[in-house]
């Protein structure tokens, strides 16, 4: 049997993502922890949405389908539901999966299928210039926001965790060791697994930076096998916490 590395997962597509976009780690991580679990690329569906982050799909080596904004986790579910043997990813952007996919996401985790979502939060949405995106803090200004938000951001973990996910995790993608052990739990784990994954956008957004995950986000110490403790915390955290947040046993 060959021996798999992470080159395994590897297309062999140059990205073209800016130069130190946040994505660059994601993809790593993933390639990585697929690796770690010596799963086959001929058993893994990978599912991108629309976005920068959409292109993750382009330069995985598996079974892979670039769908429609906001309608990757549908698309996932279908593969899943037909192909029970294969491991299938959902990738997309905090746009992606909070705007027009919101719906799907809840019910996604709601339903509970053996499905890891992936998502990189880069708090607004880089391909189309900047505009702000449903997680973008009031007051936040981007090139396509010059005048501020005026609506406060959504806490996709306290969403996820509310709508009844089993796994719920988050991460820096500039701190690789941490992004990869938890996608390989999140992949793992035998039901619906959420890691959302603060991804700087360093074209358009100047605010969540790579200096700014590391000063504002905090290693979560709640118990996180308590549904209760878990929302009190990452509801007081504003959402600001890494880790695994919560694992229902």
């Amino acid at each position: 049997m060959t021996e798999l590395s992470r080159k395994s997962y590897d297309r062999g597509h140059q990205p073209t993502w800016c130069t130190g976009c946040g994505d660059y780690g994601v993809l790593r991580a993933v390639q990585e922890a697929l690796a770690a679990l010596a799963i086959p690329p001929h058993l893994i569906a990978a599912v991108s949405g629309i976005g920068c982050s959409g292109r993750i799909s382009g330069y995985l080596n598996a079974y892979t389908f670039h769908s429609a904004h906001g309608r990757a986790l549908p698309v996932a579910e279908g593969i899943k539901r037909h192909n029970p043997e294969l491991t299938v990813l959902a990738l997309g952007g905090d746009g992606d999966g909070f705007a027009i996919g919101l719906g799907h996401t809840l019910h996604a985790a709601r339903r509970n299928q053996d499905i890891t979502y992936i998502t990189m939060t880069n708090h607004l949405y880089g391909l189309t210039k900047g505009q702000a995106s449903p997680v973008s803090p009031c007051g936040f200004k981007g090139r396509g926001t010059p005048h501020a938000s005026s609506h406060a951001g959504l806490n996709q973990a306290l969403l996820l965790l509310a709508a009844g996910a089993g796994f719920v995790a988050q991460a820096s993608s500039g701190r690789l060791a941490e992004l990869i052990e938890l996608i390989r739990q999140g992949i793992a784990y035998p039901g619906f697994a959420y890691i959302n994954v603060f991804s700087p956008c360093v074209t358009y957004n100047q605010v969540h930076t790579y200096a700014w995950a590391n000063e504002n986000l905090h290693t979560a110490a709640h118990d996180i096998t308590d549904l209760t403790a878990a929302l009190t915390s990452v509801n007081e955290s504003q959402g600001l916490l890494t880790g695994v947040l919560y694992r229902k046993q």
